[in-house]
């Protein structure tokens, strides 16, 4: 799952980025309001945290716009404001909602999974073949035997299960489970990547498509 973090706190930022990815999860960050809005117009994004107050761009304006530009993902308004008002018009304009600062990082996961939940995930397990993948619990079982695989590995595992029968190019996984860092585009991160997965569910889950990247088929 790709989370779009727009916070200009840059401790607070780099907090949470870090708690999301010890969860799974694959976190981009922006400090700025009209970076983070282009980030968020331009790439594949599951759930957005949005602070209000931004340079270049504030959170209304930033969310007030992806809802005019019929982007849909849940977003999540980070705020210092505690008026009722305030809150209100943040929902209104399209908010799923919202947490105030300061906020406790489990509370900040706990709503963070009941969006994603909300939107679209009618049950929490994903499957492919023997593998069974929890998007809750983070766990994931080939039978009965847990498999234990690095933040990353589950990212990378999770997004290929979600698009069975479509070839996923290496770009596009770059972008997707690595926040689209550019100094990773010529390496092999994603080969070795896909490696370590196959060593730990076995060889034939993930099939490699010669020429464009992986893909896992459809049942």
């Amino acid at each position: 799952m790709h989370i779009l973090l727009i916070e200009d706190q840059e401790k607070l930022a780099d907090n949470v980025r870090q708690f999301l990815e010890l969860e799974h999860y694959t976190v981009t960050v922006a400090h700025d309001g009209k970076e983070g809005f282009e980030l968020a117009m331009t790439h594949e994004v599951d759930l957005l945290i949005l602070d209000i107050n931004l340079p270049g761009m504030d959170g209304y304006v930033i969310c007030s716009l992806l809802r005019q530009n019929k982007k849909n993902m849940p977003i999540l308004m980070l705020t210092a404001r505690t008026k009722q008002q305030e809150v209100v018009h943040g929902l209104n304009i399209g908010a799923d909602d919202y947490i105030t600062k300061p906020f406790d990082l489990e509370e900040l996961l706990a709503r963070v999974r009941a969006l994603l939940r909300r939107h679209g995930e009618k049950s929490p397990e994903l499957q492919a073949g023997a593998i069974v993948l929890n998007t809750n619990t983070q766990e994931i079982w080939k039978g009965k035997k847990k498999i234990d695989l690095s933040p990353k590995e589950y990212a990378l595992l999770e997004f290929l299960i979600r698009n069975k029968g479509i070839v996923q190019e290496r770009p596009r996984i770059i972008e997707h489970v690595w926040g689209g860092r550019d100094e990773l585009m010529f390496s092999q991160t994603v080969d070795v990547h896909v490696a370590y997965i196959r060593r730990k569910i076995g060889k034939d889950t993930i099939q490699t498509v010669p020429g464009k990247g992986y893909m896992i088929p459809s049942d």
